[in-house]
């Protein structure tokens, strides 16, 4: 087991060395020849593509910190700052798309004739390098959510990439250049909304609210129909990074139970839900003044 965990590792961490160098190389090759082509759809495409590996450069610190051990003082480790450097990718990404929208609404008014061709040519390598980078990421996607972010993202870029050729044709099929404004503008929303719901899922997360992908009711549901448990109450459930989480919970029981019986609970926790961190206080009989049921 622990030598499946050091592989899986090892090309996780090759994953996004290959990953990050690609996309690197080509956002200066989009950002060259966007300007070049006088194609605001390519630049903008490259600060999509750009924002996407700050958010690769952030999952892969986050699996690095995930490696590191506690300290006396850091009794949790260093995984919590992942939160606060996803935070500081929302903010890059705000004045990315500050930078490509007055761009992009100067160049309105000008007259410019974009070359379609490299527009298609250098998006169509979008495209291959941009899969290429989804499917690095396919496998790790089951077992972690930062690694399913990542896959997303670039699946996301694939399609925008492939959204920028076909823009590029349709002004060589047309003639009409402010086609390239337009692609422009609707990838610029694009990065926005992610930015946004980046931001709003960061700043929960700092704020220890319940991650996304639990669902607290279930959790409490599930704790509900254990036979041994007669109440639940002080459940907590919050993020130790972006990809792990933590659960406090008071369990009443009818009975005298074991380590078995916490043991079980922190296995299904951890297959059901992926809270890796669960402390759990059993309590036999009922204790008065207690709230039960309550988070």
């Amino acid at each position: 087991m622990a030598h499946h965990h050091t592989v899986q590792a090892r090309n996780l961490s090759n994953a996004f060395k290959i990953g990050i160098t690609l996309n690197l190389i080509f956002i200066v090759i989009e950002i060259i020849y966007g300007f070049l082509a006088n194609s605001m759809a390519l630049v903008a495409d490259a600060g999509h593509n750009f924002s996407d590996v700050l958010a690769l450069v952030f999952s892969w610190i986050a699996v690095k910190l995930s490696e590191r051990k506690p300290t006396l003082r850091f009794t949790y480790g260093f995984r919590r700052s992942t939160i606060l450097v996803t935070i500081l990718n929302t903010v890059l990404l705000f004045v990315a798309v500050g930078f490509l929208l007055w761009e992009t609404i100067r160049r309105i008014g000008e007259t410019r004739v974009i070359d379609s061709k490299m527009v298609m040519i250098v998006a169509g390598i979008g495209i291959v390098i941009n899969g290429f980078t989804a499917w690095l990421f396919v496998e790790g996607k089951k077992h972690d959510l930062n690694i399913r972010s990542a896959f997303l993202h670039f699946l996301a870029d694939t399609l925008v990439s492939a959204g920028v050729v076909a823009g590029g044709l349709l002004i060589t099929l047309t003639g009409i250049n402010r086609i390239d404004t337009v692609m422009s503008f609707v990838i610029i929303a694009i990065i926005l909304y992610n930015a946004y719901k980046l931001l709003i899922e960061s700043v929960s997360l700092a704020l220890d609210a319940v991650p996304e992908n639990i669902d607290i009711q279930e959790v409490s549901s599930y704790f509900s129909s254990l036979p041994e448990v007669t109440g639940i109450h002080d459940l907590h459930i919050w993020a130790l990074s972006t990809s792990s989480a933590a659960l406090t919970v008071h369990l009443e029981t009818n009975t005298q139970t074991d380590a078995a019986f916490v043991h079980g609970i922190r296995k299904y926790l951890i297959d059901k839900f992926g809270i890796e961190h669960a402390t759990i206080q059993v309590e036999f009989g009922s204790q008065e003044g207690e709230c039960y049921n309550c988070n």
